[in-house]
């Protein structure tokens, strides 16, 4: 308890220096942490995109990639599933429900989705939330389009805007589908999934639109107007993947391998949380990589402040030959200048979970609405409480290298005025 006193006492003599000692260790304990929160909220958000959905079917593919395509509309499909094949798998005694979509178009950079009305109930993200509008309603007519929270603030939509859909991708369209253009008839709250950045319109009319494209571009001589389109047999006769889900989640890896064992035609078919994990594999060395610049951050800050320790020796030698003159044992010396280390370790630590909360409780809902990232404001996990420990613990230890020069001072020495 001496010690400490006499540790806390000589901290304030010079609270300048150990107040700016605190900040840099604090900072550095803040990005520590920070990069670790940051890294399980963008886990857990792409987690968190498709939920209550057992198994995406695409054509034959790496798991990943279908993934991509199907549910954050990144890339494109190898090739299509045809209508017959989605229908007799959606048939299975085993599927609850079966969601078809079909990419391919955009609007403006953003992907069109063509799907069916059940999409709107049966997609779920964050557990268990479902799709609510903000406006409007789902598509009832052939050239409805419900569009995403972004599609609607990026261009300035309302509920009755008009938009025409691009063949194929990219944010400048050279060929478009302007003879039949669709109108918003709903806009779908924020989610943070990718959801906000498309624009979906049903599977009839996606086939509406390519009634008389072939090759990619118009057949002049079968052009159709949007009236005549109406009257036509618009069943689909390929999609691009399909969203499923099970009556029982034992039926998982039986219909899986039945898929991909498909005689009709090459399909693949993945678990969703399955291939996220393979998607972190493969970002793993980036996470490893931030991880260590964070470490380094901190023991830049612990080295600073053995520095600051070693600077303050000499003006402290006649200090330490006063308390030895008076009976304080060498370890007492040591101790001194390790418990200093060490509590301005501590408080560096303290101050920069401080900090890190009344940052993630205001940027946290900005973050949420603006990028749908997801950082929980909740209690330290086990593993950062040892690695905060471990921080203070080298602190303590830091401050052994100067106590031990301090140690090795003689009295003598430290009573001497040397000019």
């Amino acid at each position: 308890m001496i010690v400490l006193r006499l540790a806390l006492q000589s901290l304030r003599n010079r609270s300048l220096t150990a107040a700016l000692t605190v900040l840099s260790i604090a900072v550095s304990v803040m990005l520590l942490l920070g990069v670790e929160t940051v890294r399980n909220g963008a886990r857990q958000s792409f987690t968190d995109t498709i939920s209550g959905t057992d198994l995406v079917v695409g054509a034959r593919s790496g798991s990943l990639q279908l993934l991509l395509y199907s549910v954050f509309r990144i890339g494109n499909a190898t090739n299509n599933v045809t209508w017959a094949s989605y229908e007799e798998i959606a048939r299975q005694p085993e599927v609850a429900w079966a969601v078809p979509i079909s990419l391919g178009d955009s609007h403006r950079g953003f992907r069109v989705l063509g799907t069916t009305s059940e999409y709107f109930t049966r997609y779920r993200y964050r557990q268990t939330r479902t799709l609510t509008f903000a406006g409007g309603k789902p598509f009832s007519d052939l050239f409805d389009a419900v569009i995403g929270a972004d599609v609607a603030q990026s261009l300035g939509y309302a509920v009755g805007s008009p938009l025409v859909v691009a063949h194929g991708l990219g944010s400048v369209a050279f060929v478009q589908h302007d003879d039949k253009p669709f109108r918003v008839s709903g806009i779908l709250e924020k989610t943070g999934t990718p959801v906000d950045k498309t624009v979906h319109v049903s599977l009839e009319a996606i086939e509406a639109i390519h009634v008389d494209w072939q090759s990619g571009g118009r057949t002049p001589d079968e052009t159709a107007t949007a009236d005549e389109v109406r009257k036509m047999d618009l069943k689909p006769k390929a999609i691009t993947a399909a969203l499923i889900g099970l009556k029982s989640k034992i039926a998982t890896f039986k219909l899986q391998r039945d898929i991909n064992t498909y005689p009709r035609e090459p399909l693949t078919a993945i678990i969703p949380g399955a291939a996220l994990q393979e998607l972190w594999s493969l970002v793993e060395v980036a996470e490893t990589a931030l991880t260590a610049v964070s470490w380094m951050v901190v023991a830049t800050a612990i080295l600073g402040m053995i520095t600051s320790i070693f600077t303050t020796l000499n003006e402290r030698r006649r200090e330490m030959a006063i308390l030895r003159s008076v009976g304080a044992r060498p370890t007492t010396v040591v101790g001194l200048l390790a418990s200093e280390a060490g509590l301005l370790t501590l408080a560096g630590v303290v101050v920069g979970v401080a900090m890190l909360y009344v940052a993630l409780v205001v940027a946290s809902p900005i973050l949420d609405r603006s990028y749908g990232l997801r950082l929980a404001v909740e209690w330290p996990r086990w593993n950062e409480i040892r690695m905060l420990g471990g921080i203070v613990g080298l602190g303590f230890l830091a401050g052994l290298l100067p106590a031990l020069k301090a140690y090795r001072l003689s009295l003598a020495d430290g009573m001497t005025i040397k000019t």
